[in-house]
């Protein structure tokens, strides 16, 4: 990890300011959002945090452990990022925290309408790259590795925070919480934050068509009952599909299925037979020539690379 990845320049509270040694907390509130940052100057366990909207959360100083979704904990240290759905609970561990070893760890909460408006804004003018690109083995991945980009605006936007104190602050900052969501959906935090908008749009009705998509991505999906399944015509729910997504219901479920194929084969094990029946694929020359014209190559040769 090089040192690109991680966040400066945010300040420490003098001590005789602090309210307590276990995630003692300093709010900034701007339009849109709410930048918080925490430090805790000993060590502690089991310590809860929940916001009421969806946080990005990042490491500054220090080590914590991190439980979330009822999975093992895991370390979380400079230079990563944790992106957090709403109303989540974060439960953590200061196993080396000390009054000369502290941890500090920022968390922006981003409402629910900004995330609304950006991904409007991405699909209006992106979307086909948005909704396609690739992001690596586990799409609920929500563990970062902070890139060069994201750090740099995540270190404009604390500088604008905490030091900015023109009447302009709140445009200001809502233009680099723009900037910052875009960069997110860049990693793999993108199928969470797509989730997110999914979840306020048409309805709701969208978001439960793609969540009975991945859940039943095996199974023998068509148009009929797709539409079936989101109380639509199917040309209405065609047209909506789109028009929401950027590509057809049948095409999304083609890339969802070779999203997975790909994960089985970086998995390794399996003959390509298995591959594309736990796919979802019951032809397999078409599972081949699919995956080679989204991946570039055959499932076998991607295999042995």
């Amino acid at each position: 990890m090089t040192q690109d990845n991680f966040i400066s320049g945010v300040p420490w509270r003098n001590s005789r300011d602090l309210k307590t040694l276990v995630e003692n907390r300093t709010t900034y509130t701007l339009d849109n959002c709410e930048l918080n940052i925490f430090e805790t100057h000993q060590a502690a366990a089991d310590v809860n945090l929940v916001f009421g909207d969806l946080v990005l959360t990042t490491m500054l100083k220090g080590k914590k452990v991190m439980h979330l979704f009822d999975k093992p904990g895991f370390d979380y240290l400079p230079g990563e990022s944790v992106i957090v759905p709403p109303n989540e609970l974060m439960r953590i561990d200061f196993p080396e925290a000390k009054w000369d070893n502290p941890t500090q760890c920022i968390a922006l909460s981003i409402s629910k309408e900004m995330i609304e408006n950006t991904f409007n804004m991405l699909n209006e003018k992106f979307s086909e790259k948005v909704l396609t690109q690739e992001w690596g083995l586990d799409l609920s991945c929500f563990h970062l590795i902070n890139t060069k980009d994201l750090s740099e605006i995540i270190n404009r936007f604390i500088k604008i925070g905490v030091k900015e104190r023109s009447r302009e602050k709140d445009l200001i900052a809502s233009l680099a919480l723009k900037e910052l969501m875009i960069r997110l959906s860049q990693t793999q935090a993108r199928e969470m934050l797509e989730k997110t908008y999914k979840e306020l749009a048409s309805g709701n009705r969208l978001a439960h068509v793609v969540d009975y998509i991945k859940k039943n991505i095996r199974e023998n999906l068509n148009l009929e009952g797709l539409a079936s399944q989101a109380c639509m015509s199917k040309a209405h729910f065609l047209r909506t599909f789109k028009m929401e997504l950027g590509q057809t219901p049948m095409d999304f479920v083609l890339k969802e299925r070779l999203k997975l194929a790909r994960q089985y084969l970086l998995i390794g094990g399996f003959q390509i037979q298995e591959v594309s029946v736990m796919s979802g694929f019951n032809n397999i020359t078409y599972f081949i020539r699919a995956f080679k014209t989204e991946y570039g190559s055959t499932p076998k040769v991607f295999q042995r690379q």
